[in-house]
């Protein structure tokens, strides 16, 4: 009897493919979100929430533009487990404003750091922190290398329990990148957001998303009693206005 003819077919049970992700579904295996806070956002991203331990990139056109708009939610839940470090933003952050919608100043760590490789080696060190929450680092300008480091160091003991993200400029989508979460943001209709998932662990999206994500101050004047009251506003929803640019990165 020849080898081919000794070979028998091998039916994988379900049970075999648990561990298994398939390029065309929502990664889902066993990894530490926080909730975006964006209802539509969480249900597109893998694990419903921004990952723990891992480095997400979010791209703009312009730093300081949208991301408290975009990340506040998350970082009032990820200050629990510690500070929020900045490193390199671009403005100082509007202290009173977070402290009312959840994120206390003391809890707020600022650091000044210029050249690309002074913030690279900031974020490093930062993620090897015993207690840290979330850390969000301003990069202009970055080699792929440079954030492959980043990326490991997230995955350490420490940081493998804090929000990381990457500020970077929209320029940056033509070039590779070791994050496994990628978003390009802009600015929307009535306060929103339009959110465009690049690079994630799943199937491509033919849509950007449009989230209702108002100015961290308004968001904090309409908490308190006798502030602005609630005028109609973007709604979390799917956007039809601009077609999906589909990047391949390198991991």
């Amino acid at each position: 009897m020849s080898a081919l003819a000794s070979l028998r077919l091998h039916t994988v049970a379900p049970s075999e493919l648990a561990g298994v992700w398939r390029g065309s579904a929502l990664a889902q295996q066993a990894q530490a979100t926080i909730s975006s806070g964006h209802d539509l956002l969480d249900r597109e991203l893998p694990g419903h929430g921004w990952p723990l331990g891992q480095l997400t990139e979010i791209l703009q056109a312009q730093p300081g533009l949208h991301e408290w708009r975009l990340l506040w939610p998350a970082l009032r839940d990820a200050v629990h487990s510690g500070p929020l470090v900045l490193i390199g933003s671009p403005h100082l952050p509007n202290l009173p404003a977070l402290a009312s919608l959840g994120v206390p100043a003391n809890k707020i760590l600022r650091i000044d750091a210029r050249t690309p490789a002074e913030r690279l080696w900031a974020a490093e060190q930062t993620l090897r922190c015993c207690e840290l929450g979330a850390l969000l680092v301003w990069l202009p300008q970055a080699r792929t290398e440079q954030l492959r480091r980043l990326q490991l160091a997230g995955n350490s003991a420490q940081g493998a329990q804090a929000l990381v993200f990457a500020l970077r400029p929209i320029e940056a989508q033509h070039e590779s990148s070791p994050a496994p979460l990628r978003l390009e943001v802009r600015g929307g209709q009535s306060q929103g957001l339009s959110v465009q998932l690049l690079k994630r662990r799943g199937p491509a999206m033919d849509q950007a998303l449009l989230l209702a994500a108002p100015l961290p101050v308004l968001a904090a004047l309409r908490r308190q009693p006798g502030g602005l009251k609630d005028k109609p506003h973007a709604v979390d929803r799917p956007e039809r206005a601009r077609p999906a640019r589909h990047l391949h990165s390198a991991a």
